[in-house]
């Protein structure tokens, strides 16, 4: 017998005992099939009505609040030596059109020359800066907390854009000793040069355009101090990878000098010093700092061994300063010579038009922003940045001056899902009758965030 007939047969059986008198068999004149039936309208009656309920307690009760979306923990796993790994990322899409050709298109970096070619607009789309990463901590000590990351993006230039192959964003250890405020990292990550991050929506961050410092091979070390009125002091020192051009050596025959900061007899010193406290708004610590390098490449200016050392320097201002609980100004000026390697002087970094000769480019700019919360979701920003290299050391056809004006607004769709809209306009000037570059971009991104 399967379910059903097992079910309906138990039915029939309660329903005797529950409603049957002691003389049932001599009096009932129901057959079993019509007993069978009235049990089975009896409960597809009692069905009904159970369905019914909640519908109809519906339209008396208050209904139960929705309850907001929350974003999911990050992944944390203990491995077998004792480090804790936390996994995070996010796949990110970006989409963006361009009145004119911008340089190197999926993100920006200054405007191509028009060269007759006005009104060529271009579309760019990719999912390279999807991005994936690990943090590590522990197993820490009485007196000391051992951390790291790990870090990777795919935003290269050594694949084509449907392969693209990983890059390292971050690789380093840092161990803090809690007691004393310092701490020591061994690894790569972002440079003490000009250390803000603009209100962007690019993943180029304006780098070329007002905004330098990139990441480099680097041992840090960091000693902060306790100051009145809930304020810090920080100071840190590094020394980090010089990473230079391959030139090229001749005449008569060309050959290709290897990397001209590695060849260099030091490695670039960073520094930073930088004071936070709440100044205008409570909770809320403005900063100022100060940052620089010195460094040095060497160019081999024959196939003798005889070379010319150029030196790299920066002298950096930041300052980021909370106005009102939902306005927020930042902006950085740097000024140096040689910074191609630190993404300024838009790229350019030693003029060897002469190779017996080869001189180092200064340059200057900066760049300011305010971003404004409109709610904790979704924010608003507008800035500007400029850099602009000394036309006196550059050569015909340079980029001599490159510009920006940018304005965006980001806002979460749910705790895990980020939308941004960004326009912005770009002018770049060459040396020697190249046309100048000018374009309007127009930018959308969609980020998923876990």
């Amino acid at each position: 017998m399967n379910a059903k007939g097992k079910f309906r047969y138990t039915l029939l059986l309660a329903g005797s005992l529950c409603t049957a008198a002691p003389g049932f068999a001599a009096t009932t004149t129901e057959t079993v099939d019509a007993r069978i039936t009235r049990l089975e309208q009896e409960l597809a009656e009692l069905k009904a009505l159970v369905q019914t309920r909640p519908a109809a307690a519906a339209t008396v009760d208050t209904p139960a609040p929705i309850k907001k979306a929350e974003p999911s923990a990050p992944l944390l796993v203990s491995v077998g030596s004792g480090v804790k790994v936390q996994l995070y990322g996010f796949a990110r899409f970006d989409g963006s059109y361009d009145t004119n050709p911008i340089s190197p298109g999926n993100y920006a970096f200054w405007a191509l020359p028009e060269n007759g070619r006005k009104h060529d607009g271009e579309w760019n789309l990719t999912a390279g800066a999807t991005r994936i990463g690990l943090n590590l901590s522990g197993p820490d000590t009485e007196s000391m907390k051992l951390t790291g990351n790990i870090e990777l993006d795919f935003l290269t230039g050594i694949s084509t854009e449907t392969n693209q192959a990983p890059r390292l964003r971050h690789g380093y250890i840092k161990a803090y000793w809690p007691a004393s405020d310092f701490s020591i990292l061994a690894g790569q990550t972002w440079d003490l040069v000009s250390s803000l991050i603009p209100f962007v929506d690019d993943p180029a961050l304006m780098w070329y355009a007002g905004n330098i410092g990139a990441r480099h091979p680097q041992v840090r070390l960091t000693k902060g101090f306790a100051t009145g009125n809930n304020g810090r002091l920080e100071v840190a020192v590094a020394a980090s990878r010089t990473i230079g051009e391959k030139s090229t050596i001749g005449p008569p025959v060309e050959t290709l000098q290897a990397d001209t900061g590695k060849d260099a007899s030091i490695p670039s010193i960073q520094g930073r010093i930088a004071f936070s406290e709440p100044l205008i708004v409570k909770n809320q610590p403005a900063t100022i700092a100060l940052s620089g390098h010195y460094g040095q490449e060497e160019w081999d200016t024959d196939k003798t061994g005889n070379y010319k050392t150029v030196d790299s320097w920066s002298c950096n201002l930041e300052l980021s300063m909370p106005l009102t609980e939902k306005v927020l100004f930042a902006g950085e000026y740097f000024t140096g010579t040689n910074l191609d390697d630190y993404l300024g002087g838009i790229g350019q970094g030693v003029n060897n038009a002469v190779i017996t000769d080869p001189n180092k480019i200064r340059s200057n700019g900066g760049w300011g922003a305010l971003r404004y919360a409109i709610n904790p979701e979704t924010s608003v920003s507008l800035g500007a940045g400029i850099d602009d290299p000394s036309n006196n050391d550059l050569a015909v056809g340079a980029r001599t001056r490159n510009q920006t004006i940018f304005g965006n607004v980001i806002t979460k769709l749910t705790p895990n899902l980020i939308l941004g809209l960004q326009l912005s306009d770009w002018k770049t000037e060459y040396k020697g009758g190249t046309p100048e570059g000018d374009a309007l971009r127009a930018q959308t991104s969609l980020t998923y965030k876990f």
